[in-house]
């Protein structure tokens, strides 16, 4: 169906999530502009109807490297948000933001990202959140261990996409050389972060789901840690 369309069809290692393909991807894209979606994710009316408009424009200001949308919350047959949660990069200008392909982790833009207030709907069979998600699937263990490992490195040692640092962004710096100290209080500040967003987006407030992100922060942590003390022991 790709070719059909005259697209191209590639197929790489399996890597657990799709960001370590990503600076491959971008590097045979025919365009600066990259929609990012997933299979189980649409864009809304709006985002359609702006996305052509975008396509048709003029090129945005030098300084923005993408937008962000709404992606709301789903209970495996509806919708339980509307405006929570924002910050879903949805379009990025690949020659304006540098990125290393590690799971879970985001381009790092040379200047911002731009909010739209569009929605990209994102509707599995399943919740798309909670304390399951983080805890019982095999999937969310996988990534967990995929990004730990990758933690015992340097980003030089990922694919790289306009990424020529062997330094970590802060966040990440810092869980490798305190990752208990900086898993605890990612907990504590992403939880109340979390409720606080909620509230200000005029949502309800939902307690145990709001828990789900922080309690992944601190596993992954966890797992740096274990991983970590078994490499210090085999040396």
């Amino acid at each position: 169906m790709v070719v059909r369309h005259g697209g191209r069809f590639f197929e790489g290692p399996r890597c657990f999530q799709q960001e370590p393909h990503w600076p491959f991807a971008w590097s045979q894209a025919q365009h600066d502009w990259i929609f990012r979606l997933d299979a189980d994710e649409f864009p809304s009316t709006s985002m359609k109807t702006w996305l052509q408009s975008f396509r048709a424009g003029p090129e945005p200001a030098s300084d923005i490297s993408g937008f962000t949308g709404i992606w709301p919350l789903w209970d495996g047959t509806r919708a339980v948000t509307r405006h929570w949660p924002p910050g879903r990069i949805f379009l990025i200008q690949r020659q304006r933001a540098r990125f290393f392909g590690m799971a879970e982790n985001t381009p790092v833009p040379d200047g911002h990202y731009q909010p739209s207030g569009l929605t990209l709907h994102h509707q599995p069979m399943r919740k798309s959140y909670g304390m399951r998600n983080v805890f019982c699937r095999k999937q969310a263990a996988a990534w967990r261990l995929v990004i730990a490992t990758g933690l015992l490195g340097t980003p030089s040692d990922l694919p790289r996409w306009r990424w020529g640092s062997r330094d970590w962004p802060d966040f990440w710096k810092n869980l490798r050389e305190r990752p208990l100290r900086t898993g605890i209080y990612s907990f504590v500040r992403g939880y109340l972060t979390t409720l606080r967003d909620q509230w200000r987006a005029g949502e309800r407030i939902l307690p145990w789901t709001s828990l789900a992100g922080p309690c992944h922060h601190l596993l992954i942590a966890l797992c740096y840690c274990r991983l970590r003390l078994r490499s210090s022991t085999k040396s």
